[in-house]
């Protein structure tokens, strides 16, 4: 029997999200096999599963399906990345964006379609799993990127063609940008650019004449347009030439990009471990 080590414990929580003392009894009941704790704690997932439904689920998986002229982005959220990784959860995330595809469904209708499918996965695997949100999107060329699980992009082109809607996806899944065009960035968003570039450079600034700030500032704000908005962005395959005219010179017209990343904006829990510990060996002693 290997033995039950703090860090083996600390790895097993990090790996299913299970308590700490759970994880001590699942190690000593698997005889320091971690491989088959995971197993016997997931096999009595059932018992579990009321308990894990209204658990926070922040992380999970992207999921793309398109045909060149249309594309669905999903996101699937768990509790942990390690059932985003396995094959029941995998299949789950698989079915729900091909039905959504399929028969057309907004997230609503993909939830209500699916909660039956996600009751039984919640069941089996012991924590909570959600359809988080959908976008579709379609036009004349379109063309999407997943990186890893993780990053969804989906690209609509006026012209040019799907390889080149997935290379641009692939350039927005690396830089996220913020606009499309430099005219989408707002007056507030660039004032606000101003006022802290002029704040960080206060003492390079100082006793410069009126002008030469100026020109710092357009140099400064000149530079945030190009680095918020896709068109103005250096391509990443090729930094010699901007998306925009990456486009441009395929004939091509970028009509808008979709951009998902697993969990973003879901306010995710602060786990303090030691805390944790403490609490738990407390509560042991009662």
């Amino acid at each position: 029997m290997a033995e039950i080590t703090a860090a083996l414990v600390k790895e097993l929580r990090e790996r299913t999200g299970e308590g700490m003392m759970d994880c001590k009894k699942a190690l000593t009941k698997a005889g320091g096999d971690i491989e088959k704790a995971i197993d016997d704690m997931r096999a009595s997932g059932a018992i579990k599963a009321a308990k894990k439904a209204g658990n926070v689920a922040a992380e999970g998986a992207i999921a793309l399906k398109e045909d060149g002229k249309s594309a669905v982005l999903l996101e699937v959220n768990s509790q942990t990345d390690f059932l985003a990784l396995q094959d029941d959860f995998k299949a789950f995330v698989a079915a729900s964006v091909e039905k959504a595809f399929a028969d057309k469904l907004e997230v609503a209708q993909l939830i209500e379609a699916q909660e039956a499918a996600r009751l039984v996965l919640v069941g089996k695997v012991g924590e909570n799993v959600n359809i988080r949100r959908l976008a579709r999107v379609e036009g004349d060329v379109v063309g999407g990127y997943l990186h890893g699980n993780k990053i969804g992009v989906a690209v609509v082109l006026k012209g040019g063609t799907v390889e080149l809607a997935k290379d641009i996806a692939m350039h927005v899944a690396a830089t996220n940008p913020e606009f499309l065009l430099p005219s989408e960035v707002s007056a507030e968003a660039v004032e606000r650019e101003k006022g802290v570039f002029l704040t960080l450079n206060a003492d390079k600034i100082a006793g410069k004449p009126e002008n030469i700030v100026e020109n710092m500032v357009k140099g400064r704000i000149s530079k945030f347009l190009a680095e918020a908005s896709l068109v103005e962005q250096a391509f990443v395959k090729n930094p010699e030439i901007k998306v925009g005219e990456l486009a441009k010179k395929a004939g091509a017209e970028i009509v808008s990009f979709t951009y998902f990343k697993v969990g973003d904006g879901i306010e995710k829990p602060v786990d303090n471990f030691a805390e944790e510990v403490a609490a738990q060996l407390a509560a042991a002693k009662q």
